[in-house]
């Protein structure tokens, strides 16, 4: 083992009281966060010293109960997960709670160096648990940023989980934007949708509101959704099919990583922008894909972006006629970037087919004029921090949100949650 796995190994037992532990296995995992950066963890298992494991279980890959498994960032020695299987631990002198949430914060704020209030805030609390996400000076962040932690009846800790960003910046801007300067994007916000229900096998025609992000001096938006890929927006034709098989591949989304790439923080390939000449090739793999699997589907595909992950291309396309369902027709395509060729896919058509056994939505009579008058009341602009690529940092924004819909049919006023 290499001595700086070893120096890790050892820190984490001591940190978290494992010496009724012993180390099963490891590995490293490489990602790219949000603002491109390249983060090596590594991943350890530790199996309770009772739960020996016996040579006839080498095909089961189930982890004995109370294992912890356990990842910690090699920079700076933070740690981004940990759990303790089904709930047990057999730590001793490692993290007890005895019930006060200063004393869950204070412990957060140890072990990630964030302030609360300042780079976090209680998103929900549950018996035994509680759920924070990220802010800026209280105000919420989008990409956002999650802290998950639990204890078990016995106080001591079986879950702890740092997921996302938590931006750190000065705040000298007051948010002063409000719902009378935005009149016209409220009403250009509601789209008319089918709603499935999965309880009633039916579907619903209802007028709810895409939220979306408004610059604090209104003279922008940004998409809800915020995305890192590469945008194409073309349309894929062909004129005659491929009459060769797909056939697919295993994907290998873990990778190899060795101590000596982890330690040295060798860049993710993940973290080069795609060239113009690699999206053509991307664009040639795509069609001919879609030739070999989708045949007779010429123009009825477009592909949306282009991004790298975990050392594959991934393609995404949306379908170009969509219904107005609340979930689209898309698909991911995996692509090679060494051969420039497609490995696998996933295609959401099977899900979307459960909607063909639904009874379909009442004949609507409620116009998109009448849904706006009765949710104009319930309309909520909330501040928020949103990372904008453009400019490459966080900008102050106000979320545009409605809670409540109307159904299309009865012109009843519903809240989402109720659906």
């Amino acid at each position: 083992m290499d001595t700086r796995v070893q120096e890790l190994v050892e820190y984490t037992i001591n940190k978290f009281g494992l010496n009724q532990y012993y180390l099963q296995n490891y590995h490293f995992n490489r990602t790219v966060n949000s603002f491109n950066e390249t983060v090596y963890t590594l991943s350890m298992e530790f199996f309770p010293n009772h739960a020996e494991k016996d040579d006839d279980d080498d095909d089961d890959d189930s982890n004995p109960d109370g294992t912890a498994c356990i990842e910690i960032n090699i920079e700076n020695r933070k740690f981004t997960s940990v759990i303790f299987v089904m709930g047990k631990s057999y730590t001793e002198n490692g993290v007890v709670y005895n019930g006060e949430m200063e004393e869950i914060i204070e412990w957060v704020e140890n072990e990630t160096g964030l302030t609360y209030g300042k780079h976090f805030q209680i998103h929900k609390e549950e018996k035994g648990e509680v759920y924070f996400k990220a802010c800026i000076n209280s105000i919420s962040v989008s990409p956002s940023g999650w802290i998950n932690i639990k204890f078990n009846e016995e106080g001591k800790l079986t879950l702890f989980s740092v997921f996302g960003e938590f931006p750190s910046i000065e705040v000298a801007e007051e948010f002063s934007l409000n719902l009378d300067k935005i009149d016209h994007l409220k009403k250009e916000q509601i789209k008319l949708i089918n709603f499935p229900s999965y309880e009633e096998k039916k579907l619903y025609s209802i007028y709810a509101v895409e939220e979306i992000y408004i610059t604090n001096d209104g003279t922008r938006t940004i998409p809800f959704e915020i995305f890192k890929d590469e945008k194409v927006g073309q349309t894929i034709y062909w004129e005659e099919p491929l009459n060769t098989s797909f056939e697919r591949k295993y994907i290998n989304w873990m990778g190899e990583i060795s101590a000596e790439q982890a330690f040295a923080c060798e860049p993710s390939p993940d973290i080069f922008p795609i060239t113009e000449l690699e999206q053509e090739k991307c664009i040639s793999a795509v069609r001919d894909f879609l030739r070999q699997e989708y045949p007779n589907d010429s123009g009825k595909w477009v592909l949306k972006s282009l991004s790298r992950e975990k050392g594959y291309i991934h393609a995404t396309l949306n379908a170009n006629s969509q219904d107005n369902y609340v979930f689209q027709r898309k698909m991911k395509v995996w692509i090679d970037p060494e051969h420039f060729k497609v490995d696998n896919y996933m295609d959401n058509d099977v899900m979307l087919e459960t909607f063909n056994e639904f009874q379909p939505s009442d004949k609507g009579t409620i116009t998109k004029e009448d849904a706006y008058e009765m949710l104009e009341e319930y309309f909520e602009l909330i501040p928020t921090f949103v990372y904008d690529e453009k400019q490459q940092r966080y900008v102050l924004c106000g979320k545009l949100d409605c809670r409540y819909s109307v159904n299309a049919a009865s012109g009843e006023v519903v809240s989402l949650d109720e659906i």
